[in-house]
């Protein structure tokens, strides 16, 4: 599991418990995803200086073809998965845009970390890696507390909510909500929670370019 990374996130990245992990998913006989070299894509989008907004997500899409690390993104064309096609929805009636592109690339490039608490994930078993990655993520999302300032994380279902005990929240923000996933946005809390506009706002708010979100 070797990666390049353009950007200044290289160096965070490179971390020791890195071996520990590679060691493991050495010895799984599955398939993995997303392809070795997507399993960085989230950071390989902008600068650390540019890091506006922090989106978590639990886990990468475990079927062929879906995965391309960025969290709750998927190619073009690939189907819809319906946690995204939620999040489409959402986005759709909160800011009255009908965004038809499914990857989130563009979002990325607008200084959006979009990662999953697990950056891989074997063939048909969702949850497989959370354990494996959850040290390495926390400790990224540790060091973005503790080095930045002034960013917004998005904290979407139980799972990244339990991530805020890492977030210095004296100087950071949270938008948080049910997950977009149908199990839990047909409970309530995620429709018509308008996180798109709230990020927006809060970036206008803090003399920061708003995200192009279509």
């Amino acid at each position: 599991m070797e990666f390049t990374i353009s950007t200044d996130w290289n160096v965070i990245l490179q971390h020791n418990y890195l071996t520990h992990i590679k060691d493991n998913l050495k010895k799984v006989e599955n398939k993995i995803y997303p392809e070795n070299e997507k399993i960085f894509n989230a950071f390989n989008h902008f600068d650390q200086k540019d890091l506006k907004v922090v989106i978590i997500g639990q886990d990468c899409y475990h079927g062929e073809g879906q995965a391309n690390g960025l969290c709750f993104s998927v190619n073009d064309d690939v189907k819809t998965p319906p946690s995204l096609r939620n999040i489409l929805n959402e986005m759709n009636k909160d800011l009255n845009i009908k965004r038809t592109n499914k990857d989130f690339t563009d979002l990325a490039n607008q200084g959006v970390l979009l990662i999953n608490s697990a950056l891989t994930v074997e063939e048909g078993k969702p949850g497989s890696h959370l354990k494996l990655w959850q040290p390495y993520t926390n400790y990224i999302i540790d060091y973005i507390s503790k080095n930045h300032k002034d960013i917004i994380f998005v904290l979407w279902g139980n799972y990244a909510k339990k991530k805020r005990v890492i977030i210095d929240l004296s100087k950071h923000y949270t938008i948080e909500s049910n997950h977009p996933s149908p199990l839990s946005a047909n409970r309530g809390g995620w429709f018509n929670t308008k996180p798109f506009s709230q990020i927006n706002n809060k970036l206008k708010e803090l003399g920061k370019k708003e995200i192009i979100w279509g």
